[in-house]
Formats: C-alpha cells, structure tokens, sequence
C-alpha cells in the first residue's frame, strides 16, 4: 500500500487557521485532498492532526468529506505519522504532503512514488536537490525506515522537522532525488502569509473551473502571463 499522510493543523502564528482558509469556496485542506486523489499511484490517503481540541474542528470537518484522519501527539510529528502508517495496515510507503500546498502536484507525486520503487531507497524526495518551487515538496519513506527513525531518541530539530532524522543521515537511509526539467526552486507557493493566501486565491479563481486538477506548469503559465499575479509567486 502506498499511503499519503497529510499532516495539517489549525495552529498558526502567522496564519491562523489557514487549513481551513477557502480557496473556491472550499477549505483549503479539502482543495488539497481533492487534488491528491488525482494521484494514480496512491492507495490511501489519511490527513494526520494532532489529538489538541484546537484541532477539533479540522478533525471533524474531514471526516464528514469522507476522508480518514489520524489524531495523535502534536510535538512529535514524526511520531504521529508512523503511528499513522501503523493503524492503515500493511504500508510499504509513506508520502509525507504538507498541509500548506494548495498547489500539490498529482503528476510529481506519481513521479516521486515511480522513483521511489524502482530505485528502492529508503527516502526519496524532490527536497533534498531543490528544483521545484517551495509548496510542491513530496516525500516517500519506505514504512520500514519510517519505523527506525521513529523509535529512536532523536534531537529536538528532528521533532520540529519529522523527516530530519532520515534526510540528514544518507549514510544509514539510502536516497533518491526528484528533480524538475528546470530550476524553479526561488518559487515559493507554501501559505503561510494574509499574501501567500491571496496568491493562492487569484490562481485558483483563475484555474479552478477550467481544470480542478491543474498542474504546476498551468501555475507557471499563470504567473509568468499575469503580472497582477506572478508578483506574489516568489
């Protein structure tokens, strides 16, 4: 099984709430899950929040999509979502997404799983050798490293960072790179600003009706095309 964790909360100093933030007027948490099951190589998806009551809400707001959600520890992310993969079944990987991309790439995801099983690396990324613009981060754990690294005491940056404690060690977990046909990574389209919201509103009033399932070259068309736009893309 291939298993993509959604990690999403509604803590956020800069933006708070932003998950559920409307983008076409749905939550921007559902865009994003919307978006993922364009992803022909998944087999499941879980959105992983934390067990706090300040997550109560989003919890409860995916499961009545019809989505599946797993509550656990909110300092240890690492944690939550090996906990994750553990409670889904039998997983052999784990896409990691972000809960602030909104522009999440069905295509780069297909692409990064691809790698990951014909290379058999432990950890496969288009992070590590950055390419693609910030927001379209993936991430694929073979469920046997995931396991490792998170029964071991690990430092306090790893808890902040869950896959740190296997990104940063390439001589204990072997590692396959994603990159893109061009370098695209001074492009930051993560939500974690009022502006970063507002860009990601303009693209999706401009994309959405024509093509839910827009890609990250119809992005690059957009802001490139349009000025009014392309300026809140970097």
């Amino acid at each position: 099984m291939i298993l993509a964790v959604v990690q999403a909360r509604m803590g956020s100093k800069r933006l708070p709430g932003k998950a559920v933030a409307t983008l076409q007027g749905e939550p921007m948490i559902l865009r994003q899950l919307e978006r993922l099951r364009g992803a022909r190589r998944l087999t499941k998806i879980i959105v992983a929040t934390s067990s706090d009551a300040a997550d109560d809400g989003l919890a409860g707001l995916v499961v009545s999509r019809g989505y599946i959600v797993h509550r656990g520890a909110g300092s240890d992310i690492l944690d939550r979502i090996a906990r994750c993969a553990e409670a889904a079944g039998p997983v052999s990987h784990v896409v990691r997404i972000k809960g602030d991309a909104p522009f999440v790439d069905a295509g780069v995801i297909d692409e990064a799983v691809q790698l990951a099983q014909t290379s058999g690396a432990d950890y496969t990324s288009n992070r590590v050798r950055r390419t693609y613009p910030a927001g379209l981060e993936v991430e694929v754990i073979t469920a046997a490293a995931l396991r490792l690294a998170a029964a071991e005491v690990r430092d306090p940056q790893a808890l902040i960072s869950p896959t740190a404690a296997i990104r940063q060690r390439p001589d204990r977990f072997s590692q396959a790179h994603l990159t893109a046909r061009r370098d695209w990574s001074h492009l930051d389209w993560r939500v974690k600003t009022p502006a970063d919201l507002a860009f990601a509103r303009s693209v999706y009033d401009a994309l959405y009706q024509a093509d839910p399932g827009f890609s990250m070259g119809d992005v690059l068309d957009l802001v490139e095309s349009h000025q009014d736009i392309g300026r809140f893309a970097a």
